[in-house]
């Protein structure tokens, strides 16, 4: 038994890497409890920052007790042959329930010497520990001996968060801006009407892709509808020659280009190399701008006339701002914030994070607006260089969550709701559905880890100090971000964040419009 036992999470200060085995003792306290604690014998080694391999000894004292406990509640309904039920003696109970009442033992001996381990040692898990309970064999005899993985949070010096030093954009919205996405919300709402002669950028096309290395088909996907752009997003790779690729082919045409697959791919045999994409054109189309008549400007957001209209698309390019304001700040946030955040995190461990960072990042943007083409376009950059920008998150993560304990920031229902409301605003969709969507693709947790960021990093920005720079609206997307793979058809239970291009259905609107009031 060590002595080291007065503050067991003053032992975990050992570095990640090291062969550092800790060996620890928590004791029963002189007082008597209404729910003791355990007498745990633990040794904890750190192989690294996010991990810790544990052994842990339980006392026979507590498993008897634990026993004890069982039967006692059993007794008075045991039913055992030959008596009538609570009547039999305790001996022949516990005989004859010895083995049942064992494996209930076991459970909840394991589950509550976990529990008091994180207590006692100040663990943070970031999953859940990784106990083969049917290896795990309770003794008739001594003690109970098992062994545990877990990731945690890493144990770090919080930096200096207040008075942090930042330069962010800043202008004004002027009728220009106004002008230009105006048209681009037309152009989103208009027809696609068949187009005579070559394809030109800016026009769509419907064409089957095909994508081959050495001869061999990987992927084939049929009726795609494409606007010409100069490149094409993949979620696993990218064609940069996309749009003077493709430009002048006519209806009944083929051309073949080269996509690069990212280094990220499912298919390790595949990345960072070329491959053939084929395009099949079936046909060619241009967008029919609509005009502002009231039925369409009704249809759009319930507009008035034009002006309103005007005010509306003035109102969201102010969020725009907004959101890239904030989002400049955060990466400057993060940077400092991260700056000495030198632990390695596992590899298993950038994996699982991998999709909940796409959900956290997509329900940011869709909060803020943009188009579903937009949010496709950044989760195909995100899927491509997953690795690396996780690894960042996750640090940032980490920190933000201790700002969070130390300042008591929590989620409240009302949090959820107003999140909620707002998403379903934005998707024209009821706050009901988009709760539902939430609730079945596991991203409710997401949703709550984003709301305690959000505050936090509120809170950061509220203590810092600014320099204002210039700032320029992005103008129409060069590229085109289309939902499929290379290597194959990745699925996504992120609500509302897969589609392949904002160009509209021939003859109406792409599906329900989007609105701006």
């Amino acid at each position: 038994m060590s002595d080291q036992t007065d503050r067991p999470d003053d032992d975990l200060t050992g570095q990640a890497g090291e062969s550092h085995v800790e060996t620890a003792t928590t004791e029963v306290p002189a007082e008597a409890e209404a729910q003791p604690k355990l007498n745990l014998q633990v040794e904890i080694e750190k192989p690294s920052a996010c991990e810790r391999r544990i052994t842990v000894r339980v006392s026979r004292e507590d498993i008897e007790r634990y026993f004890n406990k069982e039967f006692s509640e059993l007794m008075p309904e045991a039913q055992v042959p030959g008596f009538r039920p609570g009547r039999a003696p305790r001996r022949l109970v516990e005989k004859h329930f010895r083995k049942q009442i064992g494996e209930k033992v076991k459970a909840q001996l394991l589950y509550d010497s976990v529990e008091q381990i994180n207590a006692d040692y100040r663990l943070t898990p970031i999953s859940e520990p990784s106990i083969d309970i049917d290896a795990v064999e309770l003794p008739d005899e001594g003690e109970l001996v098992y062994e545990f993985e877990i990731e945690v949070r890493p144990d770090f010096d919080l930096p200096q968060w207040k008075g942090l030093k930042l330069r962010v954009p800043q202008r004004e919205v002027d009728d220009a801006d106004v002008d230009y996405y105006l048209a681009q919300i037309l152009e989103e709402h208009g027809r696609l009407v068949p187009c005579d002669g070559p394809a030109q950028l800016d026009h769509t096309i419907v064409c089957d892709v095909v994508f081959r290395h050495e001869g061999k088909e990987l992927a084939r996907f049929k009726e795609c509808l494409l606007r010409l752009r100069p490149k094409l997003s993949l979620v696993d790779g990218e064609i940069e020659a996309f749009g003077s690729g493709l430009e002048g082919v006519k209806a009944g045409e083929s051309r073949t280009l080269t996509a690069l697959v990212a280094k990220t791919a499912p298919d390790e045999a595949l990345r960072g190399k070329e491959v053939e994409a084929e395009f099949r054109v079936h046909e060619v189309k241009r967008i029919e701008l609509p005009e502002l008549t009231p039925e369409f400007l009704r249809d759009l957001g319930v507009f008035e006339s034009e002006a309103e209209l005007r005010d509306a698309v003035r109102d969201s390019l102010a969020n725009r701002l907004k959101y890239e304001q904030r989002k400049v700040a955060r990466q400057q946030v993060s940077a400092l914030l991260t700056e000495a955040a030198d632990w390695e995190l596992p590899p298993q461990l950038l994996e699982r994070q991998t999709e909940r960072e796409l959900r956290r990042a997509v329900l940011e943007l869709q909060a803020s607006g943009f188009s579903d083409e937009e949010i496709q376009a950044h989760e195909n950059r995100l899927r491509r260089n997953a690795g690396e920008m996780v690894a960042a998150a996750l640090k940032e993560h980490f920190i933000l969550e201790r700002v969070a304990e130390e300042e008591k920031i929590t989620v409240s229902e009302e949090d959820f709701d107003k999140e909620i409301r707002e998403i379903a605003l934005r998707q024209n969709e009821s706050p009901r559905r988009i709760r539902a969507q939430l609730e079945k693709s596991g991203a409710m947790d997401v949703l709550a880890n984003q709301i305690i960021e959000r505050k936090v990093i509120d809170l950061i920005l509220e203590n810092a100090q600014y320099e204002y720079t210039p700032y320029e609206f992005p103008k129409r997307t060069e590229e085109v971000a289309l939902a499929l793979s290379i290597c194959g058809t990745v699925t996504s239970d992120i609500p509302e964040a897969t589609s392949a291009d904002a160009a509209p259905a021939e003859g109406g609107r792409p599906g329900e419009p989007r609105r701006y009031g």
